[in-house]
């Protein structure tokens, strides 16, 4: 939550901007951690201390793609890809790429995924075309 300068408000989001908001809580969020919605998230929290070989970044997309599926119905799940790229230094890129179905405009997330102490994911936004 932030306030909006212009109103002295609290700040909301719309639209795209409210999917990616959306995108980023359910990523971030680990199935158990909401008392009132205990399977809500996204099961790549419980691979946290797997090695990095195919089958655990199989399984990383295969999480991402389902917890899309189950919980953000506005978007069309493109493609989910785990780069191990920057794995020696713990880290995961998440690329999700999506389409929101109500205007077909095409978005595309990259989310930092930690699997060593220390790390806090911040998303970026990749082209939109």
């Amino acid at each position: 939550m932030r306030v909006d300068p212009a109103t002295g408000g609290i700040a909301s989001v719309a639209y795209e901007a409210d999917i990616r908001e959306s995108i980023l809580i359910i990523l971030r969020t680990a199935p158990g951690e909401r008392v009132m919605r205990s399977d809500f998230g996204c099961g790549i929290h419980d691979l946290v201390f797997d090695v990095v070989n195919v089958a655990m970044l199989t399984r990383v997309e295969t999480s991402v793609r389902d917890a899309m599926l189950r919980y953000e119905a506005r978007i069309e799940v493109l493609s989910v890809h785990a780069d191990p790229l920057r794995a020696a230094d713990g880290m995961l890129l998440i690329k999700l790429m999506y389409r929101v179905r109500q205007t077909n405009q095409i978005g595309n997330l990259v989310y930092p995924f930690y699997f060593r102490e220390g790390g806090v994911g911040t998303a970026t936004d990749g082209s939109r075309g």
